[in-house]
């Protein structure tokens, strides 16, 4: 868990350092990746999302959702992975959606640095703001 001070040109300029922002994309696909095969199933995008809890905690609550429901949602989340629609998300797919989801996480933080609490010391922003300190330091 880590605490960092983040805003949205922090994340816009992680993006935007693309050896930076594919090797870390790439390492959060190999995770997931878990048969090696290259590309990403719906079951393991499925397991992924799962054990993140996005869509099952509001505010650390716990809160029901059917499994009929969720497996409507986790599906929606797979076909806007799978740009190609083939029915698995490989590399590129999954780095282009990646860009999009940190592009709009930097339009809602907007200018105003905040602080923000991660549980995941390997997240993007985690990352995003390990290359700003970085830059800082230098």
């Amino acid at each position: 868990m880590g605490v960092v001070i983040i805003d949205g040109a922090t994340v816009i300029d992680f993006v935007n350092n693309e050896d930076q922002f594919n090797k870390s994309v790439d390492e959060q696909f190999q995770a997931l990746d878990l048969n090696n095969d290259g590309v990403l199933s719906r079951s393991e995008l499925r397991t992924a999302f799962e054990s993140m809890r996005l869509i099952e905690i509001h505010y650390g609550i716990d809160v029901a959702t059917s499994p009929e429901e969720l497996t409507r949602l986790y599906d929606s989340i797979f076909d806007k992975f799978d740009l190609n629609s083939n029915g698995t998300v490989d590399r590129e797919e999954f780095r282009a959606e990646f860009k999009k989801i940190m592009l709009a996480i930097a339009e809602g933080l907007g200018s105003s640095p905040i602080q923000m609490v991660l549980e995941d010391d390997n997240s993007l922003l985690q990352k995003a703001a390990d290359l700003e300190a970085s830059k800082k330091a230098a």
